[in-house]
């Protein structure tokens, strides 16, 4: 998460958005900036509300507008498998080295106690208030980064230039018919908030 004080800007950091690029070019800019550990620098729209956003109630108004990157819900999916497949992972219990892309979906789609593998939450679940509504002021789709870049660029008065980083490994995401009717059905209310999501600066 950064919190830029004169734009009035709070980005938040959806995991496996594109956020790691951002944090390198904007972090400098940033007056607060939360980073290195995932449970410090993902934090989701909840804990801005309930803990960081009363700490910057003495700032006064305007108030801080919140600003999220979602990705289309079988991508994120699939860069999760990825990114899990990773040499590093090799022989632990969250890796998918070892699994089709399918197999994971699977075990993600499984109710109860999941595998350590397919252990994720959903992109909404960072993007919700404390009455379960979508309340980030600002949803970009990952797949448009440039209108989130010029959006930025416009509000915090500079260019901005993404590095490429966080890139997880190539592997195969195919998955067979019936397995993504499935996930698609399951993930219905994500793609509703992904095909509303900004496209444009």
């Amino acid at each position: 998460m950064l919190i830029f004080v004169k734009p009035r800007i709070v980005l938040l950091s959806v995991p496996k958005t594109g956020t790691t690029a951002l944090e390198q070019a904007l972090s400098e800019r940033a007056e607060i900036a939360f980073r290195g550990r995932p449970e410090i620098k993902h934090l989701n729209l909840r804990q801005y509300i309930n803990k960081i956003r009363p700490l910057l109630q003495p700032l006064g108004k305007p108030r801080f507008e919140t600003v999220a990157v979602m990705r289309e819900p079988l991508d994120w999916l699939g860069s999760w498998y990825r990114f899990r497949a990773r040499d590093g992972l090799i022989g632990q219990p969250n890796s998918t080295a070892h699994l089709s892309f399918s197999r994971f979906a699977q075990d993600y789609l499984q109710p109860g106690e999941r595998p350590s593998h397919a252990r994720l939450g959903r992109q909404s679940e960072f993007l919700i208030d404390n009455d379960d509504r979508i309340a980030v002021d600002h949803i970009f789709r990952y797949e448009a980064m440039p209108a989130l870049v010029d959006f930025l660029a416009t509000r915090l008065g500079q260019a901005i230039t993404l590095p490429r980083v966080n890139v997880s490994p190539e592997a195969a995401t195919d998955l067979d018919a019936e397995t993504e009717t499935r996930l698609r059905a399951a993930l219905a209310p994500e793609y509703a908030i992904w095909e509303q999501a900004r496209q444009a600066p």
